[in-house]
Formats: C-alpha cells, structure tokens, sequence
C-alpha cells in the first residue's frame, strides 16, 4: 500500500495532501489558485497518482506560500508512500511535447535532493499566476521528496504551454520511476544498500 497523508500547518498555510502511488490518475484539488490546480490535475492524472490537496493559504498577500508549501507537503507525502523504495525503477526521463513547447525532464529518486531548473517564461503571470512559482513548486518538491530533478524547457513560446509542459514531463517520469521492477521487487536499487538521506 504506497500511500501517505501529510498535514502542514504554519501561521501562512494549512494543508493537507493524500497521495496513492498506485491509483488511476483521480484528482481531488482545491488550493484557492486556479492555475496551480490545474497543474496539479497535471501531475495525478500524468503520474497516474490518486491525488487530493486541500490547501487555505494567505492568498490575499499572494500564492506564494500556498504554492510552496503544497509543494512541500506533497514531496513528503510521495516520500513516505516510497518507503524504503524497494523495488522502484528509480530513474526516469520525459521529452513532453505540448504545441511549440518541448520540454526534457529527467529525475532520480536517489535521496539526495536537487534541482535544475533551466526554464524561462516571456512574461511575469500566466493569468494572476506568478511564472516565478513554478520554480518554487519544483524546488520544494524537490527537497521534501529527497528527489534530484533536472527540468529543461528546450523551446517554446507560450508561457501556459511552458509551464504545463514542465508540470506534465514531471510527472511522466515520476510515473516510471515510482513503479515497481518485477525483476527487482525485492532489492533497493543502489549499491549502497539504501536510498536514504
């Protein structure tokens, strides 16, 4: 059963975030930002996770902490549902092609947090969404799933198609990196004998 919930209250944010690696891509997301649902509509339905966010943040001084700290909550949620990562592939990659947009991305579920993020936007908001949080998404992710993420945004034009883009090829590849090799259901898949911090 790789699921986990994880509850983050700060005086910014309240959230809470359910997550089921093994679901059908079912989606139950409310954060306040329209945009940010979307794209987390994106990650269950690509990744094939069975997602539900719930997420009350201070939205009237702006999203960046609702954006940041779901980010936060659902990396520790998918790290928690991975367990010990027994079994998993591990690493995975995705060129995602969306119209004039192509995006490479490339992750590993090593342990050891990272991100790349060589992504730029023409314009500062993709309606009243700051283009800057999804770099902010991505990095708390990142962190909090003990993930090291490379997202590279080859070209494009449109700042939508951009940052879908990068959203989606996310979790494409989470997608193959969380399922599990029946070849190796029994092993961790490092050398080292533990895919821990």
């Amino acid at each position: 059963m790789r699921r986990a919930t994880v509850e983050r209250k700060t005086n910014e944010t309240a959230i809470r975030v359910e997550v089921d690696l093994d679901g059908s891509g079912q989606a139950e997301i409310r954060t306040g930002v329209g945009f940010f649902d979307h794209m987390l509509d994106q990650i269950a339905r690509h990744a094939l996770f069975d997602l539900k966010v719930e997420a009350q943040g201070d939205l009237h001084i702006d999203d960046h902490h609702t954006v940041e700290d779901t980010g936060i909550a659902l990396g520790q949620a998918i790290g928690r549902a991975l367990g010990d990562k027994r079994g998993i592939v591990r690493y995975a990659d995705c060129h995602l092609a969306m119209d004039e947009c192509l995006t490479r991305v490339a992750l590993d579920f090593s342990g050891r947090p990272f991100l790349v993020f060589r992504t730029e936007f023409g314009t500062g908001k993709i309606g009243t969404f700051d283009t800057q949080l999804v770099r902010e998404f991505f990095q708390a992710l990142a962190m909090h799933a003990d993930l090291t993420l490379h997202v590279e945004t080859l070209y494009g034009l449109n700042d939508h198609h951009i940052a879908e883009s990068c959203f989606k090829g996310v979790a494409r590849a989470m997608r193959q990196a969380v399922s599990v090799d029946e070849r190796t259901r029994d092993r961790i898949p490092s050398t080292k004998g533990t895919l821990g911090g």
